[in-house]
């Protein structure tokens, strides 16, 4: 009899054991799974805090370049604009252009940006998923097993005890019960609402996707509108035979002043190169430790062409003739046709030594390659590098206009070896009147 007892005593024991460690295990595994989920949910949200940052700074850049567009519009809207010359006339709407070109190109930004969230909130809903679907298959195994254990009431559980220290025991194994179930249902409750929370911020991100998106074709709509409004004024200039030579004798001097400027930049930075390594040398000859200083400008001796997207010349280099006039011009450079935006890239690896906007060239750049040779992008849109820029073989400058004097969107491109203009297209090998 004492021996029956004893081993009812130890299988009291055993399956009290064996609860207690179920529960243990499935409580360890609840605490693991959720240190594992909060670690992807911080590290998710850490990556979103810093692409929201990004798209704030962007729309308080897009802030202040549609103040800027709106002062250049004021200014055009005024009786002082009519009191100036044409050529005044289209710079002022050049400005207006590169303001529209310039938000135009932080809208795509923060689409791009807003696309790269939306993708960070995709996978924050995913797991937000993945976790309630863990915490509801938990939930549905425990239920599961007390229908197939039977349903045993917390009463039954304790009043079974067979002494005052099994009450106790009881007692707390039960607590512990209520308190595992208790978290069970906490958590999946928590990650349905997660889940839902998850689910409205996508939603939302992806409703500001499509705002910047509106607001996108709106600004190229007001484009194209202010590109027709610049181009009828040159038009009209051009159609008066005296002011069109009046403009053309404006640009020659531009042109000879802008190649003066460059010739004085290259100049510089020859002597500065000069007394730089004169520096170096005297610093080595006294022993002392000469850090390097960036090396003078150079390039790779090769041009590569500054439009990638269309390999089309519309006017080549040299003396043509004027289609309205009919008078022989001096063209200094070659005129790549493009749409409104086209990549204009650097031909050549060099320091950019112009970023401006004159009356003829429009916003143009001249980046110097070194050896006696520059280049000269122009009528460009919008400008990406600013002076004393490191640019390298291939990298985005600007992007295609019809700024300064010109009619319609195309990149005017020159070449200039130690101090002359020659023809661009004598350093592209294979080139034809059709393209490569």
């Amino acid at each position: 009899m004492l021996k029956g007892s004893n081993n009812l005593r130890g299988v009291n024991l055993y399956m009290r054991n064996r609860r207690t460690v179920r529960v243990i295990a499935i409580i360890l595994a609840l605490i693991m799974a959720l240190t594992i989920l909060f670690g992807v949910i911080s590290s998710l949200a850490a990556r979103a805090q810093v692409t929201q940052r990004q798209i704030d700074n962007l729309r308080d850049q897009q802030r202040a370049v549609q103040q800027q567009r709106r002062e250049a519009q004021a200014h055009i809207n005024s009786i002082n604009f009519e009191r100036l010359g044409a050529v005044a006339q289209k710079s002022v709407l050049d400005d207006r252009i590169m303001l529209t070109q310039q938000e135009i190109d932080l809208i795509n930004e923060t689409i791009d940006t807003l696309v790269e969230l939306i993708a960070e909130k995709r996978a924050e809903v995913f797991a937000a998923e993945s976790r309630e679907n863990a915490q509801l298959q938990r939930f549905r195994r425990r239920v599961r097993d007390m229908e197939e254990n039977g349903v045993i009431t917390y009463l039954d559980i304790i009043f079974s005890s067979t002494n005052f220290s099994d009450l106790l025991a009881r007692i707390d194994f039960v607590r512990d019960i209520m308190r595992a179930d208790e978290t069970l249902y906490n958590n999946l409750t928590a990650a349905r609402v997660e889940t839902q929370e998850a689910q409205a911020r996508l939603e939302k991100t992806m409703h500001e996707a499509e705002e910047e998106r509106v607001q996108l074709e709106l600004r190229e709509a007001e484009l194209e509108v202010q590109l027709e409004e610049a181009n009828e004024l040159i038009r009209q200039i051009e159609a008066d035979l005296e002011a069109a030579n009046e403009l053309y004798e404006q640009r020659l001097a531009e042109e000879r002043e802008v190649q003066a400027e460059i010739n004085r930049m290259v100049e510089q930075q020859r002597r500065e190169e000069e007394a730089r390594r004169a520096a170096e040398a005297a610093a080595r000859a006294a022993g002392r430790n000469v850090e390097g200083g960036g090396g003078p400008v150079q390039g790779t001796g090769t041009l590569v062409w500054p439009v990638p997207e269309r390999n089309v010349v519309s006017s080549p280099f040299g003396t043509r003739m004027h289609p309205v006039h009919r008078v022989n011009r001096f063209h200094a450079g070659i005129d790549i046709p493009a749409p409104t935006g086209t990549n204009v890239i650097a031909a050549d690896g060099g320091r950019v030594i112009v970023s401006q906007h004159s009356p003829s060239y429009g916003h143009y750049i001249v980046i110097n390659h070194g050896n006696g040779r520059t280049t000269l992008y122009a009528h460009l849109s919008s400008r990406a590098v600013s002076v004393g820029q490191l640019v390298t073989q291939g990298q985005v400058i600007g992007r295609v206009g019809s700024t300064g004097i010109s009619t319609g969107p195309h990149l005017h491109f020159e070449v200039s070896q130690n101090g002359t203009r020659v023809n661009p297209l004598n350093f592209f090998s294979g080139w034809t009147r059709r393209g490569w």
